[in-house]
């Protein structure tokens, strides 16, 4: 078993200790908060920390501190990579593949929540398009880079509580458009991308695992309205109350990637193989109207196998490219 991390863990006492000499690292997302904490830790580890973002000037900026704390021989080099975009993936896929370095880490970091309704350059709704799609079409091009013992890290989040996946309507065109329900959609299916991941790779000792971070403060609520994060908070800590428990209190960064850590580099492979990940260790699962909104669980329909399954087949179809 691992050391008894838990909800208020950092990233450097998840690795304290830790030496990633030698090994490579992809972090999506990493012009802004989690990503770009996941990054500095990692490399100043001594990891070389290949770190993907859309806007590659706001990321050099952001990634200042990732390369001032580099230590032990750890680096960071800089990909671009619009997760809304098949081409500009296939675009960063087919670089890094034809560059042949192996990877021995990929965290899925990216990511956008409650946006209005609109589409990827493709067509894709945007949250599943950016937060699935694009990161099921990079991994999938590049995992001949995987060397046995890999793993990739899928962020999801509580969010997927909201709601299952809807395989046959993944674009909302025939129903009405909820920012929420799209959310949970989009970080369902990150979980089972994991699931079905890890079933397909694991023979070849390559691990996938999803992880929630849990509630920071970053960019990544951009898109609610003025004064929306503070009523959700006010309500979730009145709930709080009635039940006799301490106001509601966020994560800082450091506390919200230690569980993307924990698990790319931490925790036994076999522990978080196919597993839904939070506050540092594997979540339970639990069923429907049990789990209330700052509690811990998975509800099951994310790690059903016949639904992950179900959702790699729609993946491809939507694609346009299917993945031995």
């Amino acid at each position: 078993m691992t050391a008894p991390f838990g909800a208020y863990s950092t990233t450097d006492e998840v690795l304290a200790g830790a030496d990633l000499s030698g090994k490579r690292i992809l972090v999506t997302g990493v012009s802004a908060g989690l990503g770009v904490e996941t990054a500095r830790v990692l490399a100043a580890h001594g990891a070389h920390v290949i770190g993907a973002a859309r806007n590659l000037d706001k990321a050099k900026a952001a990634t200042e501190v990732v390369r001032a704390g580099a230590a032990n021989g750890g680096s960071l080099e800089l990909i671009e990579l619009d997760l809304a975009s098949l081409a500009s993936i296939r675009a960063a896929a087919d670089r890094l593949v034809k560059e042949g370095k192996p990877l021995d880490v990929i965290i899925a970091n990216a990511g956008v929540m409650a946006a209005p309704f609109g589409h990827t350059a493709d067509g894709f709704e945007t949250q599943f398009g950016t937060n699935h799609l694009g990161h099921f079409t990079f991994i999938n091009r590049v995992v001949s880079l995987l060397r046995s013992g890999s793993r990739v890290v899928s962020l999801a989040s509580s969010g997927h509580r909201f709601s299952n996946v809807n395989i046959e309507d993944p674009n909302f065109e025939n129903g009405d458009y909820d920012p929420w329900a799209a959310y949970g959609r989009a970080k369902t299916a990150n979980i089972l991308f994991a699931v079905e991941f890890d079933r397909r790779h694991r023979a070849q000792g390559i691990r996938a695992a999803a992880v929630h971070p849990g509630g920071i403060q970053t960019e990544l609520g951009r898109h609610l309205e003025d004064g929306a994060i503070e009523t959700m908070i006010a309500q979730i800590s009145a709930d709080l109350a009635k039940e006799g428990k301490p106001a509601y209190e966020w994560k800082t960064t450091p506390q919200g990637a230690a569980t993307s850590v924990w698990a790319g580099v931490v925790a036994p492979a076999d522990e978080i193989g196919g597993k839904y990940c939070e506050n540092c260790h594997v979540s339970e699962n639990v069923t429907e109207g049990a789990l209330s909104v700052m509690s811990e669980g998975v509800r099951p329909y994310a790690l059903d196998p016949a639904n992950a399954k179900a959702l790699w087949a729609k993946s491809e179809e939507m694609v346009g490219e299917t993945f031995s």
